[in-house]
C-alpha cells in the first residue's frame, strides 16, 4: 500500500513538471499556425484584385478590452500570491468579464465590416476581407478555448484549490490567456500596418 502512494506522488510530481512544456510546445504550434496565415496574407497583399481598407473601430476596442483582461489577470496572481484569495479571485472574474466583452466586440466588427459590403465568402468578399475575418475568427476560437480555460480555473480558484504554495493550473491557464492577448496585439497591429 505505501508502495502504491509512492508511485501516485512520482506520478502526479512528473505530470506537474510536464505541464509548462508541453503547453509551450503547444503554444508555439499555435505561433507556426498563424505565421502561416499571416504569411499567406503578406503573399496575397501582392495581388491586383487586394482591397486595402481600415480596421473596425470595434477591433479597437476589443484590443483594448484584451489588454485590460491580462492585466487584470496579472493582478489576481499576484494577490494569490500573497494568498489574497478574495481580491484574487475577484481580479480572476473581471478578467473572465473583460474576454467575454472581447469576444462581443470582435463580433461587432465583423458587422461593421459587413455594413461596408465587406464579406468572409460570396460574391461580395474580397481577398483582403476573407484574411481579416477568417484569421480574426481563427484567434476568436483560440480565445473561446481560453475562456473556457478561464472558467475551469475560475472553478478551482472557488474550490481553494490554489494558493500562493500550489499555483501550477492558475499559472498554466494564466500563460495560456496572456499568449492569446499577446497575439492578438501582433494581429492588430499587422492588420494595421501591413496594407
Amino acid at each position: 500500500m505505501e508502495n502504491r502512494i509512492e508511485i501516485d506522488n512520482e506520478l502526479r510530481q512528473a505530470k506537474r513538471k510536464s505541464a509548462k512544456p508541453m503547453l509551450w510546445v503547444a503554444l508555439i504550434s499555435m505561433v507556426m499556425f498563424f505565421a502561416g496565415l499571416t504569411s499567406a496574407y503578406i503573399v496575397s497583399a501582392k495581388r491586383e484584385d487586394w482591397v486595402a481598407f481600415d480596421l473596425p473601430q470595434a477591433f479597437y476596442i476589443s484590443t483594448f478590452l484584451i489588454v485590460a483582461s491580462s492585466i487584470a489577470l496579472f493582478v489576481s496572481q499576484r494577490f494569490l500570491k500573497k494568498d489574497n484569495l478574495k481580491l484574487s479571485f475577484i481580479f480572476l472574474l473581471l478578467t473572465l468579464i473583460l474576454g467575454i466583452a472581447f469576444v462581443w466586440y470582435q463580433y461587432v466588427g465583423f458587422k461593421e465590416l459587413e455594413s461596408l459590403g465587406l464579406y468572409f465568402t460570396g460574391p461580395e468578399s474580397t481577398v483582403s476581407s476573407s484574411f481579416i475575418i477568417g484569421i480574426t475568427f481563427m484567434h476568436v476560437l483560440h480565445l473561446l478555448a481560453g475562456i473556457i480555460v478561464l472558467f475551469v480555473v475560475i472553478y478551482n480558484h472557488y474550490k481553494k484549490k490554489y494558493s500562493s504554495a500550489d499555483m501550477l493550473g492558475f499559472e498554466l491557464g494564466a500563460i495560456f490567456w496572456h499568449f492569446v492577448d499577446l497575439l492578438w496585439i501582433l494581429l492588430f497591429l499587422f492588420f494595421k500596418f501591413y496594407k
